[in-house]
């Protein structure tokens, strides 16, 4: 599994619309410009996150987007999967989107048995990590930061 750009950025923006899901709605350019993601690119991502129910939104002046559920209902794996499509590194392995292995026998293939389980791995920390869990880390490393920046002075 490879996660695009598209993929990165959603979560990206996903994880900041989580940080500050106290704040109330943030605008996609704010969102954009503090993520460094190209305004109209995030726009198109926040749309599809939108149609699957992930986000809200408000259009106008004051509008922006907001978590639809919150930040310890939605999973990395719910996410991807919406972006990027299936987990596994071949199609024969996919478990929402399983194709006929080209190999001569699907049942002997060492090859897709590996993969099964490089899918599942990946599968099982991508399906058991919320957003929530990952600013749990984002906050914890940004304290870390200030702490060394602290002791540098």
């Amino acid at each position: 599994m490879r996660l695009s750009k598209k993929g990165e950025y959603a979560l990206r923006a996903l994880i900041e619309l989580a940080i500050h899901a106290d704040q109330g709605i943030i605008q996609s350019q704010a969102l954009a410009t503090k993520e460094n993601i190209p305004a109209k690119f995030l726009e198109q991502i926040l749309l599809a996150l939108k149609s699957a129910g992930i986000l809200n939104s408000r259009r106008g002046a004051g509008g922006g987007y907001t978590l639809n559920r919150p930040a310890e209902q939605i999973t990395l794996g719910e996410v991807i999967r919406l972006i990027d499509g299936p987990l596994a590194p071949i199609r024969c392995a996919s478990k929402t989107a399983p194709e006929r292995c080209s190999c001569p026998d699907e049942s002997t293939c060492g090859l897709r048995q590996l993969m099964l389980e490089v899918r599942n791995a990946i599968s099982d920390i991508v399906d058991h990590t919320t957003l929530a869990d990952v600013c749990e880390r984002t906050r914890g490393l940004q304290k870390q930061k200030e702490k060394v920046a602290l002791y540098a002075i």
